[in-house]
């Protein structure tokens, strides 16, 4: 299976990694969209318990505006998701997905080259984090 995202493990709580996260992800340009609390959307509409776990939806403005003006329907698929999760112990994963492999059913070449960008900006926040 191909490795369509980056990873790393932190030492902390569920909602100090989420504000880390959201901070490293401005330092790179990016905003956070949408937050979805996937825990709290588990339990009011299906009545599961699930563990602390957030979708973070990251845009930055500039390269989805390079995106947007070689493709107009790119939009389908952004924002780059940032996933925050608990797994226990006091440790949280922080996941992102790797843009290039989200691009690639778009097969376009210009639209690549900017993914390579944002995913050099997503690794980044990922070691940083």
């Amino acid at each position: 299976m191909a490795q369509y995202f980056f990873s790393t493990t932190l030492s902390m709580g569920f909602n100090e990694s989420v504000d880390r996260v959201t901070a490293a992800l401005a330092q790179k340009g990016f905003g956070v969209l949408t937050e979805i609390d996937v825990k709290a959307t588990l339990k009011k509409k299906l009545g599961i318990e699930f563990r602390p776990y957030k979708i973070l939806g990251a845009c930055n403005p500039h390269f989805a505006h390079q995106a947007l003006q070689v493709d107009d329907k790119i939009g389908t698929m952004m924002p780059c998701n940032v996933i925050v999760q608990d797994t226990g112990g006091g440790q949280t994963e922080v996941t992102a997905i790797d843009p290039v492999a989200s691009m690639q059913a778009a097969d376009v070449e210009a639209l690549r080259m900017i993914a390579e960008e944002v995913r050099q900006l997503l690794q980044d926040v990922i070691r940083s984090v």
